[in-house]
């Protein structure tokens, strides 16, 4: 008897401890937030680049002007320099051999004239182009088809319904990715058995979409799949990296899993597919099937749950505060995620946004606008509350809107009276209401840190998006709703089997696509992202070594690194991890790293 009452006195006691969270010891973070005041954004640091990339567009072209819109981006993360021409105004072109790179923005380039001569000659004595738009067919393109590697083309374009990476090309490649909006955006060419294809329409042995063709002693790179958005930037990225004997750019080296609205009350909805798969209560359902099934997940892929909680669903918005005494479900859940590794933040006292009633949501969004600062205020400061007397002594510093949708006085709002959210996890894409974000540090230092894909059902576009943000800034962000599985548009009528099934499937692609991505919390890769954004650095390239000299760098900085000539040797001031193909990604633990470079012998 007295092992038995043992044995139970023991259990009473683990109950007690994950309920209550108040022996709960915060665990050390794989890494940490850098002091607000000593980190250089993003916007800052580009202004110190040298201009070693020429960008050439036409503000008079539709495509052109997208073009650049997302490029402006891509040259800021990956901290390249440029001038940018602007060939419907300018009176000419700077000298080519004061650049490194040509990039290449024009669908049509007869505006260039003799220049398209000059910039081939160039490229004979060891320039490197890039031309990102698919082009157009005319007398111009004709003068430099053999050029850019081309042996036959048409006046049609191809629909680009799917594009399949070569495995050696980019992270995730060996597989075919669907497009969603398909159009007639490749031209129809034949390519050179010289020239190197890298991407194709649906298959292997499809059109021709993405190639490099050496030139004299210089390389031209054709993107010519016509897409100009930002779930493909990363396609532009992996192929400006080939330009060049050693493409090198930085990354944030980083995955988080988000559970929004969790812990909260019992999540509401229709329970018709719960009740016809397992005959239990919604309630019963997450605490006996999916949550242990969340934690298995979790093992199986070495994941630390983000979960940002939320208070009540009340509706109102007026300031008046109803505290939530229904505790024990937050403290039960909120202390296994801890225990498990993971984090917790803050989603919302309700589920309200932070929006006043300047704000009109239409028949759009099914929500409230705030009376006044003042009542968001107040909403926030309970949030903040509830969440310190759940969890005393656990740092809680990031933010998810609910919904996504934050608005202008409530992002000014945070930043001004809340010091202890450093960061807001939003969207990447336009949705809704959406409040979209780039990795970046704000000006008023709070982190932007935004999510990519979501749900368990992970559709053509969102593949297409984790593709590409592992090639940009070898980073994934994925998060999920509990109650996903109790709303028919996000898979319930699926099953929590098949939705489950999918999780895995999207987990197992990213561990076999990434294998070196660290899995991380909400404020690590925060922490991460920081880091990123302020890191800058030169390249010096000889027969012998890559040196790459870091400015901005404060304990360590992750980079892509192509090596487009030559193999590595030996690794000074870092790690070298090799991804696939020629790509590799450099952990730099110094501000200065070398890289041994072995050339063949001709």
């Amino acid at each position: 008897m007295l092992v038995i009452l043992s044995v139970f006195m023991m259990i009473a006691v683990v109950l007690f401890a994950e309920r209550s969270g108040i022996h709960y010891t915060e665990k050390n973070r794989q890494i940490n937030y850098l002091d607000k005041d000593e980190v250089v954004t993003e916007k800052t640091a580009v202004k110190t680049l040298k201009k070693t990339c020429l960008v050439l567009r036409n503000s008079g072209d539709v495509s052109s002007n997208q073009a650049w819109e997302q490029f402006q981006q891509i040259f800021n993360d990956m901290k390249i320099g440029t001038d940018v021409v602007d060939v419907q105004t300018a009176s000419g072109i700077p000298d080519y051999h004061n650049y490194e790179t040509v990039v290449v923005l024009l669908s049509d380039i007869s505006p260039l004239k003799e220049n398209l001569v000059n910039l081939c000659e160039w490229v004979s004595d060891g320039g490197n182009v890039l031309f990102a738009m698919t082009l157009q067919k005319t007398a111009y393109t004709s003068m430099i088809e053999q050029k850019i590697g081309i042996i036959s083309s048409g006046y049609d374009n191809s629909v680009v319904d799917s594009i399949y990476f070569d495995s050696d090309f980019m992270l995730g490649g060996g597989e075919s990715y669907a497009i969603t909006d398909a159009f007639e955006s490749a031209w129809s060419v034949q390519v050179s058995e010289k020239a190197k294809v890298y991407a194709r329409i649906k298959n292997k042995n499809g059109q021709p979409l993405i190639w490099e063709n050496s030139y004299g002693k210089g390389k031209f790179v054709v993107d010519n799949f016509g897409l100009y958005e930002k779930a493909v930037r990363g396609f532009y990225a992996a192929s400006y990296s080939l330009l060049t004997d050693a493409g090198v750019y930085p990354v944030i080296n980083g995955f988080v899993f988000y559970l929004d609205d969790f812990p909260s009350p019992v999540p509401s909805g229709d329970d018709t597919y719960v009740k016809r798969d397992y005959d239990m209560s919604i309630k019963d359902f997450y605490a006996n099937v999916w949550w242990p099934d969340m934690l298995e997940i979790a093992s199986d892929h070495n994941i630390h749950y983000t979960g940002v909680i939320i208070e009540n669903y009340e509706d109102e918005t007026n300031g008046k505060i109803k505290k939530q005494t229904d505790t024990s479900r937050f403290q039960y859940f909120g202390n296994m995620l801890l225990h498990q590794g993971g984090e917790l933040g803050y989603h919302g006292y309700n589920h309200q946004p932070l929006s006043l009633s300047n704000t009109d949501y239409g028949d759009v969004l099914p929500y409230n606008t705030w009376k006044s600062e003042d009542a968001m205020k107040n909403a926030v400061n309970e949030l903040l509350r509830f969440g310190n007397e759940m969890f005393p002594g656990v740092t809680m510093s990031v933010y998810v809107p609910p919904s996504n949708v934050l608005s202008e006085e409530g992002r000014k709002m945070l930043a001004k009276d809340f010091p202890e959210i450093k960061t807001i996890a939003s969207n990447y894409f336009q949705g809704d209401f959406a409040y979209v974000q780039e990795f970046e540090v704000a000006e008023d230092g709070i982190v932007e840190q935004p999510r990519i894909t979501s749900g368990a059902i992970v559709d053509d576009y969102m593949k297409m998006a984790a593709l590409s943000e592992l090639n940009m800034h070898f980073v994934n962000t994925h998060f999920l709703h509990p109650d996903d599985l109790l709303d028919e548009d996000r898979g319930a009528k699926l099953g929590w089997e098949k939705l489950k099934a999918n999780l895995n499937n999207n987990m197992e692609w990213l561990d076999e696509s990434a294998p070196s991505l660290r899995k991380m919390t909400g404020s690590e890769l925060s922490g991460a992202i920081q880091r990123y954004g302020a890191v800058t650095f030169t390249k010096e390239v000889t027969e012998e070594e890559i040196r790459l000299t870091l400015e901005n760098f404060y304990d360590k900085a992750y980079f892509m690194v192509r090596i487009n000539e030559g193999t590595p040797g030996n690794v000074s001031g870092g790690t070298l991890t090799h991804l696939t193909g020629n790509l590799y990604l450099l952990e730099a633990d110094e501000a200065t790293v070398t890289i041994e470079r072995q050339l063949e012998k001709e």
